[in-house]
């Protein structure tokens, strides 16, 4: 009888050994979802280009780096705190690209204005695409804001851009804005056409707004040939704002999207919150440049910045890169 039992002993030990690792498996993706395919890579700064999502390409200046940023009540009075633009100019100059989100003064002069700390602190030229003050609609003029994408005029060439006409369905609180852009490679060439779409949603209606980028890229889709579309921004869809069975619900999170930034990401400053507010959604990989490479950039000082951080995407410039 002891024999038996200490051969059952035997056998569970072997299966607890076999089934230990697959259960850690099970619980370390148990927060994944098949809409979306990611690698994640934290990034504090350049130094740390070692960490990366495939050999290839290995090195910052074999691709273009855009990052969507909502920057904090972005006005006069941030602007006028030197040690904060000094910060968020060396943020931006991080990137190939930074899309920013919620640029609030009533002059309009700020985002100018940080477009000239920019360019005199970069080694390379910053050009600016900015909005309208979103919120046209009558109901919706509380919430004005402005978005910009500041971007090195080596690596893109902006088309076109306007603000999303929402006269119709008024179906956000801020018209997301559309802009178009040439990816360029190192000679100048055209290496691809990108929409870029950006949208910082009102909290409150984060389901409803979120879902209804949907209705946007359809009708982009439909007054375009461009068939490289990245949805970026604010979209507050996580925390209180939106379960991950709402998201689900919704057409913008089928299986023709890719959702760059899972839900279990943070991407949001306090210690105190874990929420995956900022996304980066896109209609395809961009012709293989897209190559699951994407981090939160936490290297930033303290919430007088942002409470958000910058969440980015690697782009390959390669001119042989293969779909």
């Amino acid at each position: 009888m002891a024999r038996h039992d200490k051969a059952l002993q035997g056998v569970m030990l072997v299966a607890l050994l076999i089934l230990f690792p697959m259960t850690i498996q099970l619980l370390v993706h148990q927060d994944e979802s098949p809409l979306w395919r990611t690698v994640y890579v934290e990034v504090d700064s350049e130094e740390d280009e070692e960490i990366d999502a495939r050999s290839e390409p290995p090195r910052r200046e074999d691709v273009a780096r855009i990052a969507t940023f909502n920057i904090k009540i972005f006005g006069e009075a941030k602007m006028g705190k030197a040690d904060v633009v000094s910060e968020l100019v060396n943020i931006t100059v991080r990137y190939d690209m930074l899309v920013v989100q919620e640029i609030k003064d009533l002059d309009q002069t700020v985002p100018y204005d940080f477009l000239d700390a920019i360019n005199a602190k970069s080694n390379e030229t910053y050009a600016l695409v900015l909005s309208e003050r979103s919120g046209q609609q009558d109901d919706d003029q509380s919430g004005q804001e402005q978005y910009a994408f500041y971007y090195r005029t080596s690596r893109f060439e902006a088309t076109s851009f306007w603000l999303h006409n929402d006269s119709e369905n008024d179906q956000f609180q801020r018209e997301p804005l559309i802009s178009n852009f040439n990816l360029l490679a190192d000679n100048g060439s055209i290496l691809e056409e990108i929409a870029l779409i950006t949208v910082h949603t009102k909290p409150a209606s984060a389901v409803n707004e979120t879902g209804a980028l949907h209705n946007v890229v359809e009708t982009y889709k439909q007054n375009s040939t461009h068939n490289h579309i990245i949805v970026l921004g604010d979209f507050n869809a996580d925390c209180g704002y939106a379960s991950t069975y709402e998201l689900d619900q919704l057409d913008i999170r089928s299986s023709e999207y890719t959702w760059v930034v899972p839900d279990s990401a943070d991407t949001t400053f306090s210690e105190n919150t874990h929420c995956a507010y900022d996304r980066i959604v896109m209609t395809s990989d961009v012709n293989g440049r897209f190559f699951d490479r994407w981090g939160v950039d936490r290297n930033m000082s303290d919430s007088d910045v942002s409470d958000h951080y910058p969440v980015w995407f690697d782009l390959d410039i390669s001119e042989d890169v293969q779909e």
